[in-house]
């Protein structure tokens, strides 16, 4: 199967309070075939695996470690623009879409960060978050030619690897920071649903679009 189901099917069993004979007797297999199952002795079939999911109340991707979230992340309404929004954004569906996902995952960063406290953090995060913007609205105005690049300070020629190598110092600056001010803000899945109730399904679904980009990107 991989190295992550026997781990989480394990804490799964023993965060329910169940001992392996009573997991075993529900999910209708030997309490040894159970045991080698969570000791990754041996590998469970398709059946057993849409099974345990069931029992769990988790999906697959979770039980095979591919994603954080218990249960497949579904859009919401609130996910989507509001109707007066609508008809003042130009584009398809997936642009209404994006913007949406994009406001309300900052949202959740700038309240993660204003629980935090440290002004260093946000001030970090903030010039990370404004340099990727900067870029891909410079990228848009300079589609055409005769647009007047006044507005710029930075070479047209060099600014891209300017901001790149901005971005890299900032992200290691967010490493040692978090380390330096003892930094540890307890989340999880869960905590984050029940306190961004507008925001979670947001974030859970820029995180699968986000990986599932860089997949992508970095296979080719």
């Amino acid at each position: 199967m991989n190295q992550d189901f026997p781990r989480i099917l394990t804490f799964l069993r023993k965060e329910r309070g169940l001992s392996q004979k009573k997991a075993a007797q529900d999910l209708e297999i030997s309490q040894a075939l159970l045991s080698h199952y969570e000791k990754g002795i041996r590998e469970c079939g398709l059946d057993f695996l849409v099974k345990a999911a069931d029992y769990f109340d988790v999906s697959t991707d979770y039980l095979l470690g591919r994603t954080m979230m218990r249960k497949p992340a579904e859009m919401k309404a609130e996910d989507l623009p509001d109707s007066d929004e609508i008809r003042h954004i130009q584009g398809n569906v997936i642009n209404q879409v994006n913007r949406k996902l994009l406001m309300n995952t900052n949202t959740v960063i700038f309240d993660l960060l204003a629980q935090i406290g440290s002004k260093r953090l946000t001030t970090v995060a903030s010039n990370y978050l404004m340099s990727a913007e900067y870029q891909v609205f410079r990228a848009i105005y300079a589609s055409e030619k005769t647009n007047t690049l006044s507005m710029f300070a930075l070479d047209q020629r060099y600014y891209k690897s300017l901001a790149n190598a901005s971005m890299i110092v900032d992200l290691e600056r967010l490493g040692e920071i978090v380390d330096r001010e003892n930094i540890a803000l307890s989340l999880s899945p869960d905590i984050i649903s029940g306190y961004f109730d507008r925001g979670a399904s947001s974030l859970f679904n820029l995180i699968q679009f986000s990986e599932r980009n860089i997949r992508k990107v970095t296979s080719e």
